[in-house]
């Protein structure tokens, strides 16, 4: 059943005791899991502009937690999409794969999953970005202006407007990534804006369990897509967070991402 109720941030999981900061550690035993990812591979995709050292600090402590195997993908802003769906097909090669990402990482990795039904055990989307053809969202719209930027300044230039505009948190993660991915990344950015991501008809047909994890206070990947996702793919959940949560740990986002997946109740 299609779940798009929208829920904080609660972890439906056990709680070690509190650690030397007074935040709970999580064990990862999430409630109600349907799915079991002790062993189960699972392949990361990073978002536009960023990167495997990302991606992997903000899912794999939840995912070890649960028994998983973590496989954070690098982009290849050459070929960024063909990079990452070969990546995931590579993954696939010893047997099905969780698969999982942010913003376009987590569109490509739901059309994979699409593609390969009996290949995805489970599907991770964090900050879905848009449903269908990007037009004017948001995302598509600022991966677009960013490589405007990056071809008339050049690099500096185009951080240095990059981090008027962003949080500091995100302003830091884009400045080192973006680095590691020039000259390539405004090809990157124009390719990720020009992508057709899954629509709601695609969602309808994902046999995978889906778990879903989007920010309310995102302008650039709306709540909306988010809910629209959970609300079409027959077996999802959607929890929410805050920029400021993902800023103060990035692993929010995966531990989110699996309280979704607890939250799907038929597969």
């Amino acid at each position: 059943m299609p779940t798009d109720t929208v829920d904080p941030l609660v972890p439906q999981s056990h709680a070690d005791p509190r650690g030397g900061d007074g935040v709970p550690i999580t064990t990862g035993h999430y409630q109600g899991m349907i799915v079991d990812l002790s062993g189960v591979v699972t392949a990361l995709l990073p978002g536009t502009g960023s990167d495997d050292d990302y991606v992997c600090r903000a899912f794999a402590d939840p995912l070890r937690r649960v028994g998983a195997v973590v496989l954070a993908e690098p982009p290849q802003p050459g070929h960024l999409v063909d990079g990452y769906l070969a990546a995931l097909d590579n993954a696939a090669r010893s047997g099905p794969i969780a698969v999982g990402g942010v913003s376009i990482g987590a569109a490509v990795a739901v059309a994979w999953a699409l593609a390969h039904p009996d290949d995805a055990v489970a599907v991770l989307a964090a900050l879905p970005p848009w449903t269908g053809e990007p037009r004017a969202a948001p995302a598509a719209q600022a991966a677009r202006h960013s490589a405007v930027l990056l071809r008339r300044g050049g690099l500096a230039a185009a951080t240095k407007q990059m981090r008027a505009s962003s949080p500091p948190w995100l302003a830091e993660e884009l400045a080192r990534s973006w680095l590691g991915q020039w000259p390539q990344l405004p090809d990157a950015m124009e390719e990720a804006a020009a992508y057709v991501a899954p629509s709601g008809a695609d969602l309808k047909r994902l046999v995978a369990p889906l778990g879903i994890v989007a920010a309310v206070d995102d302008p650039i990947h709306p709540l909306e897509v988010g809910a629209a996702w959970a609300a079409a793919a027959p077996h999802a959940a959607l929890r929410t967070v805050t920029l400021d949560q993902i800023g103060a740990d990035p692993a929010t986002l995966g531990a989110a991402c699996l309280a979704a997946l607890g939250d799907v109740d038929d597969v």
